[in-house]
């Protein structure tokens, strides 16, 4: 698992993050995730409120990547791995308290997202760089 610095983790925290994913053809889908959060150092946690596209994605190909971007700075980061569906775990039970005290929509799931590649998306030279992977 790759590590999550604590940049990273406020950049998370204060960006409206991107989830990005691909269909069983390879069809690529991009959506805007506002409960992304982190989850520990290793893994990113949002709650699935829809049930659609991304949704629909990941349950036919359970990868994805995260975007996360400080647009002012010209700096951000690409979070890649492997999901896992929570839907009736103390995980879930956070998620559904986390939407809750936010009065969010309902929780379909919690998904959380194993880190395993880390990509920089800084504007300049060093754009696309592994930072680290697995």
């Amino acid at each position: 698992m790759a590590t999550l610095t604590d940049d990273m983790q406020q950049m998370i925290g204060a960006q409206l993050n991107f989830l990005a994913t691909a269909d069983e053809n390879g069809k690529p889908q991009v959506g805007p995730k506002g409960t992304m959060r982190v989850l520990d150092e290793h893994h990113l946690i949002y709650n699935e409120q829809t049930g659609h596209h991304a949704w629909h994605n990941l349950h036919v190909n359970p990868r994805a990547a995260v975007a996360s971007v400080d647009h002012p700075a010209m700096k951000g980061y690409r979070f890649e791995g492997p999901v896992e569906f929570h839907d009736d775990d103390q995980v879930y039970k956070d998620a559904v308290a986390f939407a809750e005290a936010r009065h969010l929509p309902a929780v379909i799931a919690a998904v959380v997202i194993t880190v395993d590649k880390i990509v920089r998306l800084d504007a300049g030279p060093h754009a696309g760089e592994v930072i680290e992977e697995d």
